[in-house]
């Protein structure tokens, strides 16, 4: 066993010690099923700390030579699946495993990143079969030909971060193309089915194209655009989240409005899994994937003064969605040459959610959410930047119940570039509401029609925990009385969406009506204790 070659299965084990490991051993039965086959190359991309890492130090543990993995596995749930091949392929694989990020911070400059790591692989590899590789050998592939010439051997390539250099080399465009050689030599030969017996890479962005052209065409590809079959093993799905939420006594329904929203036209959603964890050991709801790395690159793309993209982001922040073109994206981090690229390039780091069946894009849940607004309210975007600041404004006011400012705030916002110069329905009246409470992200959480009482409620705003605001229930009308409003909260009990989330304390009833004779908006507000 070794580093790279036939690595022991430590890594995993520690997975499992962590005590909040959810199994996610099934994907195991998907990629036996494909070895040795015509798809037995996989590329799984989805956004940092979503799993990605733990999936590939799982496969090392279960396919290397060099673990005895067996007690590991065998209360997980590929034992258990019929016809998955558990024990045919278990510690029986000549293992590859390379860390293409830990390799960059190793190398004494990165120019020298794709040379170390042949370098580093070929001398395990001649002391784990010694005498079958030539001593002037200095190509990985060779060495592996030479090897499975001499042994038989075939080899499951694990590549983590496999897109680690194009992200933090992005101006190395010579060390862009020996990655590429290396791993079309790897993936691209007419020798590769008799070298190689599988190959499951990771990384953020999908494999790179040249033109219209990937550069490794026989990869089946599972990303964050398209997650396939293996959609489950992305994230956090409905079940493994709301067991996590059960056995640490938190509230599901509060966990999917902050972490869910990812693949709507999966069964069930996926939670994005780092927040979930985080959630449960801390015991409350709050920002933790977003914090593991600055909004400063959200920030960047949404600056880019591509056209369409001001009124995208105020469309995404008012809960609308967007379609786009995916198919331009180059799948770098450079060659960004408009607002689809931009908001391609989002949905693979997370920021964004895709509807493959719409091909709309949309802000997935309320922790993506404060992200853009904090980006919004540090970045260049002067009118995004006044809209937040007008909505702080008549949060104030509406906290004050001061009915008349409030109306004439959101008719401010209603006339300002950032909302529909033209109402045609209700659907555009609650578009312009949700714009102007903006800057509610930072002690609200909001849901739209929930269910309670006789019906569904329009807008509720829900403090978070120990904010002393009090939660907001709006309800919209069109061409009719702000009294009708207040009447049809109480008349069908919204209140009792609120008493959902255990909430007790005051409740701020918000009737906003909008006249299409007199184009005003009006408001009423009212204090009740629930």
């Amino acid at each position: 066993m070794g580093f790279y070659v036939n690595p022991p299965s430590d890594a995993f084990e520690a997975v499992l010690k962590t005590g909040t490991y959810i199994d996610k051993s099934g994907l195991l039965a998907y990629t036996n099923k494909v070895l040795e086959s015509a798809r037995m190359l996989t590329c799984s991309s989805r956004p940092r700390r979503f799993g990605k890492s733990f999936a590939a130090k799982m496969l090392a543990a279960y396919y290397s030579k060099g673990a005895d993995s067996k007690k590991l596995f065998e209360n997980l749930k590929i034992a258990g699946i019929k016809d998955a091949q558990f024990e045919e392929h278990l510690n029986r694989h000549d293992v590859l495993f390379f860390d293409i990020s830990s390799f960059i911070s190793m190398a004494d400059t990165i120019e020298e990143t794709v040379r170390d790591l042949q370098n580093d692989v070929i001398y395990e590899l001649k002391e784990t079969f010694p005498g079958c590789i030539s001593e002037n050998t200095k190509s990985l592939f060779k060495a592996l030909m030479q090897v499975h010439a001499k042994t038989g051997s075939r080899f499951f390539i694990i590549i983590d971060e496999w897109d680690a250099l194009f992200r933090e080399a992005k101006a190395h465009a010579d060390l862009h193309q020996e990655y590429i050689r290396l791993l079309r030599s790897l993936f691209k030969s007419s020798q590769t089915s008799q070298v190689i017996s599988g190959a499951y890479m990771t990384g953020i962005l999908p494999i790179k194209k040249y033109g219209t052209q990937s550069a490794l065409t026989d990869f089946q590809e599972f990303t964050m655009l398209q997650p396939g079959i293996l959609a489950e093993f992305t994230g956090f799905t409905d079940a493994e989240a709301k067991g996590l939420c059960d056995e640490y006594g938190l509230s599901f329904e509060t966990a999917r409005a902050w972490y869910d929203g990812y693949f709507p036209n999966t069964k069930g959603h996926i939670f994005c899994p780092n927040s979930m964890i985080e959630a449960v050991l801390n015991r409350r709801f709050d920002c933790y994937w977003t914090k593991t790395e600055t909004y400063e690159s959200l920030k960047t793309y949404i600056d880019f003064n591509y056209d369409g993209i001001k009124d995208a982001v105020v469309s995404l922040l008012g809960g609308k969605r967007c379609r786009i073109d995916t198919g331009t994206f180059q799948n770098d981090m450079t060659s960004l040459s408009g607002r689809d690229d931009i908001f391609t390039l989002l949905v693979h780091l997370g920021y964004l959610a895709y509807d493959i069946e719409t091909g709309e894009v949309f802000i997935p849940n309320e922790e993506i959410r404060r992200e853009f607004i904090r980006a919004v309210r540090e970045g260049k975007r002067p009118e995004l930047a006044k809209a937040v600041r007008m909505s702080d404004r008549l949060l104030n006011a509406v906290l004050q119940m001061d009915e008349l400012n409030t109306a004439r705030m959101i008719e401010e916002i209603h006339e300002t570039e950032i909302t529909p110069g033209n109402y045609n329905n209700e659907q555009a009246l609650r578009y312009t509401v949700i714009t102007a409470f903006l800057s509610s992200v930072d002690d609200y959480m909001r849901f739209e029609e929930l269910s309670g009482g006789k019906g569904y409620s329009d807008i509720l705003f829900m403090p978070k925990k120990n904010s002393a605001k009090p939660a907001l229930l709006i309800e919209l009308k069109w061409n009719q009385s702000t009294d009708k409003a207040l009447l049809q909260i109480k008349n069908r009990n919204y209140a009792h969406a609120v008493r959902k989330f255990e909430y007790t304390g005051e409740l701020l009833l918000i009737g906003i009506s909008y006249s299409t004779k007199t184009k005003k908006h009006a408001c009423r507000i009212e204090r009740v204790r629930v």
